[in-house]
């Protein structure tokens, strides 16, 4: 049995994981919890901040479950690896005053117009790292002052999931410099809230958490936390981070080296050593990452996992009247169908949903379903494709992408976009990098490795390479020009 062990958990946008380690790496156990999205009017995305810590419990106690309460008792640490973006207004308890608006809802789109003719942009990004972006907290605020004066007014604190997470954990307003950063609310160079950006949003920073170090020890668990879930209140509470920072930081990716996170968000991140926005393209952000002294470039494509579940959900489960297929069953019979199709999907395309264009476009009644599926695999490709050749206008190195998320369990899709952007992938076998970084952090912060650089060395996981098929480069150039065609016609340009 393990002497000492560290928890990694995994805050995603759909699902909370528990993972636990030992100090040597090896996984031990894993549970995961799921929690619904809530849409109660067209663009909006919400969330219920009880189920969120609900799922964080149940996690916690189906992860106990399995290894016993000798090894839960050796939980020396814990650190959250979380989505960013969302919000969560709440009283000065921490009792939430409205349900979680996520980065995926569009409410505030109206006022980003206004706020982009009004010429804040350059503002926002000069201080933040980040470009005015629709479904960030910061416009997020702003829309609740103007359209929800009653809830704007009975909230004390605005919180990101990771630092609501932390304060039903510890009792503390606390979080990290990369979950505050995507706030919009921070100064990338300095680490500390912006009065300027503050004033934008309405609020003061002291309606924010703390902000603190990745690794920072934050407190021990709170008795009530020790209840719920069942770990020993003398498991310490780690600042944790954003989850593509942490996953970047558990792969071992340095300055040079990018990393494709393929979840129900699609990212692409990469690591700076100082904070130069004048190096990167618009199309690009800048956050903090949870490694010391270093930054992560970073550009959001779309919710293409979201896309694809949909897709499964809508047309790949069986309509019967008999129980739902587990997702895993899904992807299965439809990565079957794909291993039949064909490269260009039969002259068909299709513009991720996440745009206000989305959609097949040359829809044929000789398309099967199989070809509907590959055409939205290679859009989300070919969105990939024109995000790397803006990086490379910019003069910025792609020479090889680390890839991890759902999609890297299709060898169909990974196929797809090695050929579509012609970029050799690593693709990690492993399904946990996210909870991994986490459980990095909080053994450094617990002082049981001497430095992050110590914590990855012992927290490795194999991967594998795939190279581009460069005899399916002409017909993924001419579909790629057909699909930027397309995009342009439907957006007006």
């Amino acid at each position: 049995m393990p002497t000492t062990t560290i928890l990694g958990l995994d805050i995603g946008t759909t699902a909370t994981k528990a993972v636990l380690f030992d100090l040597s790496g090896h996984e031990l156990a894993t549970a995961e919890q799921p929690y619904p999205l809530l849409t109660p009017q067209p663009g909006w995305v919400e969330e219920d901040p009880e189920a969120v810590w609900q799922a964080l419990v149940q996690a916690v106690r189906s992860l106990l479950a399995q290894v016993g309460p000798e090894v839960g008792a050796s939980i020396a640490a814990l650190a959250l690896s979380a989505q960013a973006g969302s919000l969560i207004p709440v009283k000065a308890d921490g009792t939430p005053t409205y349900p979680i608006i996520t980065w995926m809802d569009r409410r505030a789109e109206k006022l980003v117009n206004t706020w982009r003719a009004e010429g804040v942009e350059p503002t926002v990004r000069r201080i933040s790292g980040w470009s005015l972006q629709i479904g960030l907290p910061l416009p997020f605020i702003a829309w609740l002052r103007r359209y929800r004066p009653d809830v704007f007014a009975a909230t004390d604190r605005f919180l990101g999931i990771n630092d609501f997470l932390v304060h039903r954990l510890t009792g503390h307003f606390c979080t990290d410099y990369s979950c505050g950063t995507e706030m919009l609310l921070a100064d990338v160079s300095s680490g500390q809230w912006s009065q300027e950006l503050c004033d934008l949003a309405g609020i003061t920073p002291a309606r924010l958490p703390e902000l603190r170090p990745s690794g920072a020890v934050i407190a021990p668990l709170s008795a009530e936390a020790s209840r719920q879930t069942g770990l020993p209140t003398s498991t310490l509470v780690v600042n944790g981070g954003h989850d593509h920072c942490c996953e970047a930081l558990a792969m071992g990716i340095t300055p040079g080296e990018l990393m494709l996170t393929c979840g129900t968000a699609w990212v692409i991140t990469g690591v700076m050593e100082r904070p130069d926005l004048t190096t990167l393209p618009l199309s690009m952000d800048l956050n903090f990452h949870v490694a010391p002294q270093r930054w992560a470039p970073s550009r959001f494509l779309g919710g293409f996992g979201a896309t694809v579940e949909w897709w499964l959900n809508e047309v790949w489960q069986n309509a019967e009247p008999q129980p739902p297929l587990p997702r895993a069953d899904l992807y299965a019979a439809m990565n079957r169908a794909l291993a039949q199709t064909r490269t260009g999907s039969n002259n068909l395309l299709f513009l991720p949903v996440h745009t206000a264009y989305g959609g097949f476009a040359g829809l044929r009644l000789d398309h099967s379903r199989a070809d509907m599926s590959r055409a939205i695999l290679e859009g989300c490709a070919f969105e990939l494709r024109g995000a790397l050749e803006d990086m490379r206008r910019a003069n910025l190195p792609v020479e090889r992408l680390w890839m991890a998320g759902g999609a890297t369990r299709s060898p169909v899709w990974t196929r797809i976009l090695a050929d579509v952007t012609g970029v050799p992938l690593t693709l990690t076998e492993y399904a946990h990098w996210s909870a991994l970084g986490a459980a990095i952090l909080a053994g450094w912060g617990a002082g049981l490795f001497e430095s992050v650089e110590a914590g990855q060395s012992r927290l490795q996981k194999p991967v594998r390479p795939l190279e581009p098929d460069a005899g399916q480069r002409p017909i993924y150039d001419e579909r790629f020009a057909a699909y930027q065609a397309l995009a342009d016609t439907r957006s007006g340009q």
